[in-house]
């Protein structure tokens, strides 16, 4: 995994807000009709509403957070679902915290 692609997607605040809403989709996106948020994943057209910015900027920030393997996309007909891997955040934060604690 290309670390500076990680750190670049954690740099944003839209991002990190990005990664909070889809740790709790069943919370935040609960009127989904298309699809169920927890098991398929959230529209990112909600995302884009959640976060009141337009869709194509949604989708820029879902492809960098994409690109760090922070989440996972999948199509469904004319759709774009997303979901939070939880273990990639979790080997992130884990090799951060080995790179900032190193004995220089």
């Amino acid at each position: 995994m290309d670390r500076s692609i990680q750190i670049k997607a954690m740099a944003s605040e839209v991002r990190m807000s990005i990664l909070r809403l889809l740790a709790a989709p069943q919370k935040h996106f609960k009127d989904q009709w298309s699809a169920d948020p927890v098991a398929f994943g959230v529209c990112m057209t909600l995302i884009a509403k959640a976060l009141g910015v337009a869709q194509p900027t949604a989708s820029r920030h879902l492809d960098i957070l994409r690109q760090a393997g922070f989440i996972t996309v999948k199509k469904h007909h004319k759709w774009s679902y997303c979901q939070r891997d939880d273990r990639a955040i979790h080997e992130y934060i884990t090799w951060l915290h080995t790179e900032l604690s190193a004995q220089m």
